[in-house]
């Protein structure tokens, strides 16, 4: 389970980082986990800073993305497989993304000023190697052919967030309104996953096979990855057990999980104003 903030493409990722330092966050008399958590959760904030390069100056988590939008996030779909997608199946694969993000953003709602009870989730588009695979006349999303990057097929560059940090897409063609924040990357035969503000990357295989799951746990790994959470291949916070951010040990995010979102809005909040 790769992320970027430490994971395999961090070189790449460091290039682009913006240079500016936000300071941390001031004293907050909204932060109220329970009390069995306060030392993990501080033992878990201790080991970001002492590990995440330009932690506070980084302005591209999925923090970043949602406020720019005021409260959205749009996605383009890699498809890197071989196989045909209907458009049953592209409705699906939109319907089960807007649910799985659903379980993290619930844990935000009405939490600490947090401002969006909602975070809605739109596909705009699809990239794909040939676009007969895709079963589909209508113009509902933006389809990319033959566009390759990483040996994958790529949604265009002047759409994403990623390569157009200021939130201006003058080369989209549909503007900031067709623009993608994150990429959900479908990989044939890909095991396990990779998450970080670019977006997500989990086998297609296993997404597909779990249109209809109530956890698609490899994802939402892989989501937290995207609003900063970190990995846990070496150590455990004091007094907890499985949790989703320490792969192979829970299925479902937990309450630890969750607070530690939280943590992550406590320490960026101030650059949003609240």
């Amino acid at each position: 389970m790769s992320r970027f903030w430490k994971g395999f493409t961090a070189a790449v990722f460091a290039a682009v980082m913006t240079a500016s330092v936000a300071s941390p966050a001031r004293a907050d008399h909204g932060w109220t986990p329970p009390a069995n958590l306060v030392t993990p959760l501080n033992q878990v904030w201790q080991h970001v800073e002492s590990t995440y390069g330009n932690l506070y100056g980084f302005r591209n988590y999925g923090w970043d993305q949602l406020f720019v939008n005021k409260g959205y996030l749009n996605f383009c779909v890699r498809w890197d497989s071989p196989q045909p997608v209907t458009a049953q199946q592209r409705d699906a694969v939109h319907a089960q993304l807007a649910r799985q993000y659903k379980k993290w953003m619930d844990a935000m709602a009405g939490h600490n000023h947090f401002p969006y009870a909602s975070v809605p989730i739109k596909v705009v588009g699809w990239a794909v190697r040939d676009r007969n695979q895709l079963k589909w006349n209508d113009n509902s999303v933006d389809i990319y052919v033959n566009d390759i990057r990483e040996n994958a097929p790529q949604c265009a560059e002047g759409c994403g967030r990623f390569f157009n940090r200021n939130g201006t897409y003058p080369r989209c063609p549909g503007g900031v309104a067709r623009h993608y924040d994150q990429s959900l990357w479908l990989t044939a035969g890909f095991g396990g996953g990779a998450g970080g503000d670019w977006g997500q990357r989990v086998g297609s295989e296993y997404f597909m096979n779990n249109l209809n799951s109530s956890d698609v746990h490899i994802f939402l790994h892989e989501v937290g990855h995207t609003f900063g959470l970190d990995d846990f291949y070496d150590w455990t916070p004091s007094g907890v057990g499985g949790f989703i951010m320490k792969a192979g040990s829970s299925t479902v995010i937990t309450e630890f999980d969750r607070w530690m979102l939280r943590d992550w809005w406590r320490h960026l909040k101030n650059r949003y104003g609240y």
